[in-house]
């Protein structure tokens, strides 16, 4: 039977929806093995929670070097598995520390590599939104062992218990792998909403905040979502460049996009546009991100969120 090896995504010590959701996809194509790297003595922890979706098997590789020498000791040590185990794909989460490492998983084993796909068939064949997203592309990896990288909530996850089988392998980082060390590292600080990249719902403000987040942050608040904000925004200084969301920025796929004072730009609809529901506040009645709503609102975001989020409120009461 075929296997398709996924690269398990998490958070901390648990397992991420992300987990679930490359699954999903990997288990249209045969058996699904996670890999699991952790740090001496976390790897049981986490690989119990690699629960939910259809995983029939666990590999859990553990290394200090994971930490001391990054993206490097993971590749390296992913790379040797696909030499032993012979799998007929490799999907790992579509962000920054997932890129990387499929670009370098690739090249250790002379494998073709597809970016970003929003959808991966039964057949391999990944689906990506190209040009902005202007264009949907067809694609298949026709050498060495296809590595897919999946954007995060492109694919509606099966969330259903599973109970893996769990493989401990044992394997030697290369020296090659350990030419960059790590000396020090600072996780980001996280408040109390969802992760940006990882959130059902996402609430953005753009320049027609005038710097003042307050309204989009309490409806997003009211409704448990992340907060985004277009490049406007961000250059401006109103708002982190992490939480910009775009080309240049985050690709969200959420349940629910809210783009709040966001004119709609190019720069701005490639990293949204796959989202399920998108619903619109915007003064401009012209403005190009009204082509992409399923919902709109023509009206000043400070008179038309306060409203919105009282509204919600009252639901929840």
């Amino acid at each position: 039977m075929s296997q398709v090896f996924i690269l398990g995504d998490f958070a901390g010590d648990k397992c991420t929806k992300t987990t679930a959701e490359l699954a999903t996809a990997a288990a249209r194509s045969g058996s699904v093995t996670a890999i699991v790297l952790a740090a001496p003595g976390a790897g049981a922890t986490l690989a119990a929670t690699v629960k939910h979706g259809p995983i029939a098997n666990v590999l859990v590789v553990e290394s200090t070097d994971f930490a001391t020498h990054g993206v490097a000791a993971a590749a390296d040590a992913i790379a040797q598995i696909i030499a032993q185990k012979s799998p007929n794909a490799l999907l790992i989460a579509s962000h920054a520390y997932g890129k990387e490492v499929a670009g370098r998983v690739a090249v250790a084993t002379e494998s073709g590599i597809i970016t970003d796909a929003v959808d991966v068939a039964a057949d391999l064949t990944a689906t990506q939104l190209v040009f902005g997203g202007s264009t949907t592309v067809h694609s298949k990896v026709s050498n060495g062992v296809p590595i897919i990288t999946v954007r995060p909530n492109s694919i509606e996850a099966d969330l259903s218990d599973s109970t893996p089988a769990v493989e401990n392998l044992s394997l030697t980082i290369s020296d090659a792998a350990k030419l960059a060390t790590t000396t020090s590292s600072t996780p980001p600080v996280k408040g109390g909403r969802p992760e940006l990249t990882e959130a059902q719902v996402v609430v953005s403000g753009g320049r027609g905040t005038n710097g003042d987040f307050s309204a989009v942050e309490g409806f997003a608040d009211s409704l448990g979502a992340a907060v985004g904000a277009s490049r406007a925004a961000t250059d401006a200084g109103w708002y982190p460049h992490s939480h910009q969301v775009g080309q240049t920025g985050k690709t969200v796929s959420p349940q629910l996009y809210v783009a709040c004072g966001i004119s709609g730009a190019i720069q701005h609809r490639a990293g949204m546009q796959t989202s399920k529901t998108i619903a619109v506040v915007n003064k401009d009645p012209e403005a190009p991100i009204f082509d992409l709503a399923d919902f709109g609102v023509v009206g000043d975001l400070f008179a038309v969120l306060p409203q919105a989020t009282q509204g919600v409120v009252a639901q929840k009461s």
